[in-house]
């Protein structure tokens, strides 16, 4: 049986993701709701729909989500009992009618040996108006396969579109944790399909959707910032150690994601920012990375003032 796990904080999308559920073609699913003791109160919206879905509710007492969303999201998962299939739902994402279908159809046909399952994602934005196009995939494609699509930066990859097996989930002893959780579910989408790959079900739609109260959407502070670089090299740390990757391709996608990070902050807060992180990473090309990082994209007429702000007293 498939269990839906939603770890549940925000409530303005909230009852568009349990309709989703209740409109399921296929009914063999258990809602498991964690509340990570959110000021939002969602008791009317679970009184509404737990005659329509198999569904359990339990209301944290602490906020977990703050210190730790990865434990936050394993906490959820605890409240599950031994269903064999897991899926992740965020709060504000929406399920096609017909993916639990699709789901146990794909499972029912097939006799291989299946840890991590994918469907098409579509990005929506808060009004449920589609931001992207569907990114197209064989049937089966290994690990390697899947991170090659990730340094590629050309689509959507969330938690909300896979389910996995409980067995490599207890295998791996649950997620891959970053400091906000950045870059883990990439790590883990990687190890979970590291022996058996990942399996794609094309012909249902999960709807992830970018917002202003997404996390991905909250303006960036200098601390959060900080925290995603962290991330980001510990995130490059762990390809290194387990995929065979070439340094260019390492350095050009730690690049892009610097850049994004930092948006349009000044130079002078970027370089102090990055020299705080400098010498952190067990990453062995994390130094290079980022004096490259600050050579490349800084204007040469600057390089003489910032290297003497660089090493002020």
């Amino acid at each position: 049986m498939l269990a839906i796990i939603i770890p549940y904080f925000k409530l303005e999308f909230f009852e568009e993701t349990l309709s989703s559920l209740a409109n399921q073609t296929n009914k063999e699913f258990k809602v498991y709701i964690g509340n990570d003791a959110s000021p939002e109160d969602c008791s009317d919206i679970i009184e509404k729909y737990k005659q329509k879905i198999d569904l359990v509710y339990h209301n944290f007492e602490s906020n977990l989500g703050s210190i730790s969303l990865i434990q936050q999201w394993e906490r959820c998962i605890e409240l599950s009992k031994n269903e064999k299939w897991l899926m992740l739902l965020g709060d504000d994402d929406i399920l096609g009618n017909n993916v639990v279908e699709e789901f146990y159809n794909f499972i029912e046909s097939n006799d291989k040996e299946i840890d991590l399952i994918r469907f098409n994602l579509n990005v929506i934005d808060e009004n449920g108006d589609l931001k992207s196009q569907l990114f197209d995939h064989e049937v089966h494609e290994t690990s390697q396969k899947l991170l090659d699509q990730m340094l590629l930066m050309k689509e959507t990859i969330t938690a909300s579109e896979f389910i996995f097996s409980r067995n490599v989930y207890n295998r791996n002893n649950g997620f891959v944790e970053f400091p906000l959780a950045w870059f883990s579910d990439y790590a883990t989408w990687l190890v979970f399909s590291k022996n058996t790959g990942v399996f794609y079900i094309k012909n249902a739609l999960v709807y992830w959707r970018l917002s202003q109260s997404n996390i991905s959407s909250v303006v960036a502070t200098e601390k959060n910032i900080q925290l995603k670089i962290k991330s980001l090299f510990l995130f490059m740390y762990f390809l290194q150690i387990n995929f065979n990757i070439e340094r260019k391709r390492l350095k050009d996608y730690t690049h892009a994601q610097l850049i994004n990070f930092f948006g349009n902050i000044s130079d002078f807060v970027k370089i102090r920012i990055l020299r705080k992180e400098f010498f952190k990473f067990r990453f062995k090309l994390a130094d290079i990375i980022i004096l490259e990082f600050i050579f490349d994209r800084i204007k040469r007429k600057k390089i003489k003032n910032l290297w003497k702000y660089l090493y002020r007293t």
